[in-house]
């Protein structure tokens, strides 16, 4: 009971895989997933704030650290699943919302839970902080994504993945999203242009859209 059981359910996000059922050259767990969010998180913020952003630092390390713990309960859901449609999508973020609530009730010492109700939230807002949360989480997807079709795989997923996480990126009015599609994007799609995918393509293409 207690905050123990709260340090040790992290575990889980360690065996939880990303992308299930799809043969990948590289697994990436929802562990690693957070630990990334979190290091794109700090440079988007610091280009941010290079542009005159305020930015709430506990605030941005909170969301991004926590964004994923949910999943402990209902696993790693397909991107392309997820948003089949603004109901289901509602309804996993109701059934997760849930569960981390009444882990919180069950597990947490009372003077804790306001925090932990603040931590574990939904991070992806309308602030600075929620959007640079969006930003970076899409980031992921599209390195994960990029790694896969640079080697080689043709699993369909991947270029659907990396597309819809490119599409919804240029969608977000940031500082660093204009930063990432000048001035890394180009250089991602140079290093992918050895690969048998059309890399520079399937970017173009998404860009346009």
């Amino acid at each position: 009971m207690g905050i123990h059981t709260y340090f040790q359910s992290l575990t889980d996000l360690e065996r939880i895989i990303r992308c299930p059922g799809k043969f990948k050259f590289q697994e990436h767990s929802v562990s690693a997933h957070s630990w990334k969010v979190v290091q794109y998180a700090k440079t988007l913020a610091d280009i941010e704030e290079s542009n005159g952003v305020t930015v709430d630092w506990k605030k941005l390390y909170e969301v991004t650290s926590s964004h994923d713990y949910g999943e402990i309960f209902i696993g790693d859901i397909k991107t392309p699943v997820k948003h089949y449609s603004l109901e289901l999508r509602a309804m996993l973020q109701q059934v997760e919302e849930g569960m981390v609530a009444h882990f919180i009730n069950e597990h947490i010492p009372e003077e804790f839970k306001p925090i932990f109700r603040r931590q574990l939230r939904e991070g992806k807002d309308d602030s600075v902080e929620g959007q640079i949360l969006e930003v970076a989480d899409k980031m992921d997807q599209i390195y994960e994504a990029f790694a896969e079709m640079q080697r080689g795989n043709t699993e369909k997923e991947f270029i659907v993945m990396y597309r819809s996480a490119l599409i919804k990126m240029k969608g977000i009015k940031l500082h660093c999203v204009d930063y990432f599609l000048q001035h890394i994007l180009p250089d991602m799609v140079r290093e992918g242009s050895r690969s048998p995918i059309d890399i520079e393509k399937i970017t173009n293409e998404a860009l346009a859209s």
